[in-house]
């Protein structure tokens, strides 16, 4: 199985802990080498926020595992980049 390189994560996670706290525990993992997050959304019980993970071989139950202990859950997968090399999109006519 090919390895994964870059993820980009929907999650749903309560107030606390915040998103700093969510991006230094995913990044603490060993097969991830950075951490982007975003604030997509706020409402009064949750917050939404848009992960983008990279590492040389992501281990998504172990990104997935500690989201679940932080009180959050993966709303969606939006990316995947897997192989020996991050492939670059490119804009098509359909776009």
């Amino acid at each position: 199985m090919a390895k994964i390189r870059r993820m980009v994560l929907d999650i749903m996670k309560p107030h606390e802990p915040s998103v700093i706290n969510y991006s230094s525990e995913l990044a603490d993992l060993e097969c991830v080498d950075g951490v982007n997050s975003s604030m997509v959304e706020i409402d009064h019980e949750v917050e939404n926020i848009k992960v983008t993970l990279e590492g040389d071989n992501i281990d998504y139950d172990k990104v997935e595992d500690i989201i679940d202990r932080l009180g959050g859950s993966v709303h969606s997968v939006d990316k995947v980049l897997c192989g020996k090399a991050i492939v670059k999109e490119l804009t098509t006519p359909q776009d």
